[in-house]
């Protein structure tokens, strides 16, 4: 039997997935501001900087595509529990690790089980919340991103600052441990899934899931989700630097005031997204997030206060897109199959974010000035894949939805 909780119990079994899944995004973001620490110490090029900030991405991947074949054998919180904790340890490992090669396999122990963490989330979420409040429910899990933006990067950039870069990565696996105790006490047993009258074999069930038209559609909304955003993403603090004249002390502005109007507006796209409806709400969103996106990649001679309110408009947006979306896609498919589809699902935004970032730096240059080219290119290419998702979430069939 699916667990019925209590609004207090269900309240902080919320507030425990966003703290997991605020420590596992943190992990992940606070590499890329220090590069230039990483660079000088090891002695490393920007191209072997590249390659271990990716490390989490690509092996996160690969996390995905092993999970499928045992996440549903196992209770969800016994699961949550262990990969977390071995997600703490694989960060401690970072905060220890003496030089770049260590580091690069502390960062690949990461992201094989914080990529798990996700998937494992939004499963359980799904498992647990009714239809008709899984919008409002996914939004608060989803406003980690928005607070580890806010309060998380400038808080690691702060510890390694004033003490070193080990700093951030043993903060983060204190925290870590904190939140696994938190989980223990409080997450129910989730285990439902287990007892399921139609549960099939490891390998069935993964061959069901893509034996599925309905997975794959999902599938094809959530990989274009990830690919539209990372086009741009990658390359808007080196745009606006090189391109807008931004300067390096007002760069932060550009994440603080993103982060903190996504998290005002998470829990209103929430319950939108609950009253009018999660393809409809989606759909909206992805459109509309095509105009911030554009005029990302052609804000080159505004003064700060309209390069702030574009890059503000579009993390709003892209965030704001992420909750109906992963409301839709986590209902797209029926609960027996859940964790295996979840997992595979999480791969695959891995993989297409691991393809937007690459392809957008094929397309983007740089002229004799430094500046960069043809970006707008790779915006263009963004909104094409935006549309797409829209066009793809509209020929979803979502389970619990009423007729």
């Amino acid at each position: 039997m699916i667990p019925h909780l209590t609004l207090r119990r269900e309240r902080w079994l919320l507030l425990t997935l966003a703290g997991i899944q605020f420590t596992h995004i943190l992990d992940f973001m606070i590499m890329m501001p220090l590069g230039p620490q990483f660079t000088a110490l090891f002695g490393i090029s920007n191209a072997q900087f590249g390659l271990l900030v990716s490390a989490y991405t690509l092996s996160a991947g690969l996390s995905g595509l092993m999970a499928a074949t045992y996440i549903d054998r196992f209770s969800r919180k016994q699961l949550l529990l262990t990969m977390y904790t071995l997600f703490g340890l694989a960060t401690l490992a970072c905060g220890l690790a003496p030089d770049y090669f260590w580091l690069m396999a502390a960062r690949i122990a990461a992201g094989l089980f914080g990529g798990v963490l996700s998937a494992l989330a939004q499963t359980i979420v799904a498992d647990v919340i009714p239809f008709e409040r899984r919008g409002r429910a996914m939004s608060v899990v989803m406003t980690s991103f928005s607070v580890s933006t806010v309060a998380g990067v400038p808080l690691g950039l702060f510890l390694a600052a004033h003490f070193n870069w080990h700093a951030p990565f043993f903060g983060i696996a204190l925290l870590v441990g904190l939140l696994a105790w938190g989980a223990w006490q409080t997450l129910p047993r989730l285990d439902a899934h287990l007892h399921h009258p139609e549960r099939v074999n490891v390998w069935r069930g993964i061959g069901q899931v893509l034996a599925e038209p309905n997975h794959l559609k999902a599938f094809g909304v959530s990989g274009l989700m990830m690919f539209a955003s990372f086009t741009v993403i990658p390359y808007i603090t080196i745009y606006l630097q090189s391109n807008a004249g931004m300067q390096t002390d007002e760069v932060p502005w550009v994440y603080l005031c993103g982060g903190l109007t996504t998290l005002l507006t998470a829990r209103y796209f929430g319950r939108l997204t609950d009253r009018v409806g999660k393809v409809k709400v989606f759909q909206r969103l992805a459109w509309a997030v095509s105009f911030p996106l554009m005029a990302t990649t052609l804000s080159q001679g505004l003064p700060l206060w309209g390069l702030l309110l574009i890059s503000t408009c579009l993390f709003a947006m892209m965030s704001g897109r992420m909750i109906p979306g992963m409301a839709m896609i986590s209902s797209s498919v029926e609960p027996r199959l859940r964790g295996t589809f979840m997992t595979l699902n999480s791969a695959v935004q891995s993989a297409s974010m691991g393809v937007a970032a690459f392809v957008g730096g094929l397309i983007i240059g740089r002229d004799a000035q430094g500046h960069l080219t043809l970006y707008w290119v790779a915006g263009l290419l963004g909104v094409l894949a935006s549309g797409l998702s829209a066009w793809l979430a509209g020929r979803l069939r979502l389970q619990g939805a009423p007729a």
